[in-house]
């Protein structure tokens, strides 16, 4: 029993439409990671996935008898569930007496003819988690993640351990958005405090300007809440994901580099983008542009005064390139270089002010496509942080021309 199995039977259903009676065909492992090879040539994969958290210990404590109990009935509240949600090329997988229960969504969106979108497949995780609940007694984990390619060397587990770290960032996310009407309360209260004391009492200039100041320096720490939020809740919001896109790379960091330019001239640092070839990447140009301004700027703003930055792009393989942004700034310590990327947390080193909300919304929005980000040390004594990005497709040689680099 456990999560480290290596072997699933896989349920496929039949190609046509399901009916509550009809037969599901059973394959193997190889079955499923075919399945997710050959459509991943087309298309990215939707992996869903749900755990069921106390399998185990069920085993332990109340024997192995109990525990196939408690497998048996969510296995078939999974099945009658997901043959009344998904499609008809959709497949199921599960090992015996495992704790993990997959669905691999191969069938287009029904309606943008794409795959299924992040809220489609939040939905029909919440449909699956509450049947089997109910059906086995016990509390379930789920994720999901996008599988896009599964090279020769790849263990279906990784997903899945990706798709449920997935899981608990969004819960981690929306216990965030549960909380943030205090965090705005906060500053709306002093704002409302200071002005209303500049109305009806009489003070003198040096004082109304110091409330007026503050009263300002909380208007903007309310803007970049509501920025961050903003930000973070228009990701699913969208009906199609944004690997259906693609956008030039050189011109995208261009972009990028014009609009820090003036955050960077306050602070005398000196912006160097190292390379000029280009590469038709994954995501939607606004995206992108969206995902640099806010690594570059963050390099910027945590970098020394009158420091540098360096931008640089390279292929990684055929499937992905690299975007590396390196700044001379106190750098990010070990224990936190995956933490500053959780919803509204900042490192100890931060020297700006912000919401911990950027580098956040920079991994959501690079998930949705099959990016990734990080952060390592920088050979210039800080922080590098590198986004990783999907190619394009079938797209074609990089274009001839290029933006030139661009040094502030």
């Amino acid at each position: 029993m456990g999560h480290a199995c290596i072997r699933y039977t896989v349920l496929a259903t039949s190609s046509r439409r399901l009916r509550r009676n009809d037969v599901l065909r059973i394959g193997d492992v190889a079955s499923l990671t075919h399945h997710l090879r050959s459509h991943t040539l087309v298309l990215p994969v939707p992996l869903l996935v749900v755990r069921l958290r106390d399998l185990e210990r069920i085993a332990w404590r109340e024997g192995r008898a109990a525990a196939r109990g408690v497998e048996r009935r969510s296995l078939a509240s999974f099945i009658e569930t997901a043959t009344r949600t998904l499609r008809a090329s959709d497949v199921l997988a599960h090992d015996d007496e495992s704790e993990d229960f997959l669905a691999a969504l191969l069938s287009p969106n029904r309606n943008t003819g794409s795959v299924a979108a992040p809220s489609d497949c939040r939905a029909i995780l919440a449909r699956l988690a509450s049947a089997m609940e109910v059906a086995g007694g016990m509390r379930v984990e789920t994720g999901w993640t996008i599988v896009y390619g599964l090279p020769n060397d790849a263990r279906l587990g990784d997903a899945v351990e990706n798709a449920l770290e997935r899981g608990l960032r969004e819960r981690e996310r929306y216990a965030f958005f549960s909380t943030l009407g205090h965090e705005l309360r906060t500053p709306l209260t002093s704002i409302r405090g200071y002005l209303e004391t500049l109305l009806e009492e009489d003070l003198d200039p040096r004082t109304a300007r110091r409330f007026l100041e503050i009263a300002r320096q909380e208007a903007m720490r309310m803007g970049r809440l509501v920025d961050g939020m903003f930000d973070v809740s228009m990701l699913d919001l969208r009906e199609e994901p944004g690997y259906a896109e693609s956008c030039d790379l050189a011109a995208s960091i261009g972009f990028a580099l014009g609009s820090v330019a003036p955050a960077a001239a306050a602070r005398g640092t000196s912006i160097t983008h190292l390379s000029s070839q280009s590469y038709a990447v994954a995501i939607g140009g606004d995206r992108l542009v969206q995902v640099l301004i806010n690594v570059i700027e963050n390099a910027v703003k945590h970098g020394r005064d009158g420091g540098r930055v360096y931008v640089s792009n390279a292929t990684l393989d055929t499937r992905y390139v690299e975007v590396r942004v390196d700044d001379d700034g106190p750098g990010i310590a070990t224990d936190e270089r995956e933490a500053i990327f959780t919803l509204a947390r900042r490192g100890v080193n931060a020297r700006a002010a912000g919401s911990g909300l950027g580098l956040a919304v920079v991994r959501l929005m690079l998930e949705r496509v099959g990016g990734e980000v990080d952060a390592t040390r920088s050979l210039l004594g800080g922080a590098q942080f590198r986004i990783r990005l999907p190619l394009k497709l079938g797209a074609s040689e990089p274009p001839a021309e290029a933006p030139a680099p661009v040094s502030r």
